[in-house]
């Protein structure tokens, strides 16, 4: 088992960039820090860097509001921070889809993923969404 530190945002552009078939990128984030250490390091007018290498999977899972047969997808809210990356960063892209509808029901302006990154789509009408739990406490009684 390998673990690696890399902060949020170097990770969101790690799997940008391997979406877009760049190899690797430089930035300032986590210069001088441990995670840092083995990277290459370079200098730029007067400043810092440090190289981060592009990811890029072989298998990626996806969680989509409404998708269509030929694999275009929607997400909501939070869902759209990281899946279109991953969609695009794999070679095999699996799409849970909530609400599956026919090809050409999906307003392309709306559409977050091409249908061209998915191979599989799973409809699951009605998810079991483990993390959004309502968690409360009694109030203090005066």
């Amino acid at each position: 088992l390998e673990l690696e530190f890399t902060p949020q945002g170097t990770l969101a552009e790690r799997i940008r960039a391997g979406g877009a078939g760049i190899p690797a990128f430089f930035t300032k984030t986590g210069v001088g820090t441990l995670i840092a250490e083995g990277k290459e390091e370079r200098e730029f007018n007067g400043e810092r860097y440090i190289m981060e290498r592009g990811l890029f999977a072989d298998i990626s899972i996806v969680h989509a509001w409404k998708g269509d047969t030929e694999g275009n997808l929607v997400y909501r809210k939070t869902a759209r921070n990281f899946n279109p990356m991953m969609a695009s960063a794999s070679r095999f892209t699996v799409a849970e889809v909530e609400h599956l509808v026919p090809a050409g029901e999906i307003d392309p302006d709306h559409m977050h993923t091409p249908g061209i990154f998915v191979k599989r789509i799973v409809h699951v009408p009605n998810p079991v969404k483990r993390i959004e739990q309502r968690t409360t406490r009694p109030r203090p009684t005066a």
